[in-house]
């Protein structure tokens, strides 16, 4: 079986499958459910908004699917709004998330703070990992560990226990998750050298266990 690839459009998919690939993974883009709810694992990666990818998933029919598939105990990756679609709402659509996962989506606001002509957003470049809490996707990954980021808004999980890394950028928010087999993180590990490569490893040695 392969790691199934959720194929909605994004931007991104191709350099998730590839980066998969070189460290010798099995992953398929897919817009197939059975493929989906069949697979080892399932990566939803993410680049858009959040009302656009909700919308182009249910008119696949791929939401589903997903939940289906956590439910199940399969391994999730979810990556930037893959992981942010987790939960109920985000400030930047009126739409309703997935709901899997308690907490919100907000957007970064700088404004009359001593950050507000300093820091821009979107948040876009090289940023730390401060490790919270040991979890098999960070296996081997120092906590300092730089990441690359590209967004404008960050979750904000009810469950704080389930957060495993945190990031500074003006606010310290949670940028990698785990909860059962649900894993996800805010930054691009397709852009993020061999940290991320790293992290995609981990994530497909979980999905062969």
């Amino acid at each position: 079986m392969s790691i199934a690839i959720v194929d909605y459009g994004a931007g991104n998919l191709r350099s998730v499958q590839k980066a998969l690939e070189k460290l010798g993974f099995d992953a398929v883009l897919t817009k197939d459910k059975s493929a989906i709810t069949g697979a080892r694992g399932v990566i939803l990666p993410g680049v858009g908004a959040f009302d656009a990818a909700l919308e182009e998933l249910r008119r696949l029919s791929l939401e589903g699917a997903i939940e289906q598939s956590i439910a199940r105990g399969k391994p999730y990756l979810g990556i930037c709004l893959g992981y942010q679609l987790l939960f109920p709402a985000s400030e930047e659509g009126k739409m309703r998330g997935f709901g899997i996962l308690p907490g919100t989506v907000k957007r970064f606001n700088f404004k009359n703070t001593p950050w507000e002509e300093e820091l821009v957003i979107p948040q876009m470049g090289w940023n730390r990992l401060i490790i919270k809490h040991p979890t098999p996707l960070l296996n081997g990954v120092p906590s300092g560990s730089m990441v690359y980021f590209a967004h404008s808004y960050y979750p904000e999980p009810a469950d704080q226990s389930s957060v495993a890394a945190e990031t500074d950028y003006g606010i310290t928010f949670a940028s990698v998750l785990n909860q059962g087999n649900i894993y996800a993180m805010q930054f691009h590990p397709e852009k993020s050298g061999d940290v991320g490569l790293k992290i995609l490893k981990n994530f497909g040695e979980i999905c062969l266990k």
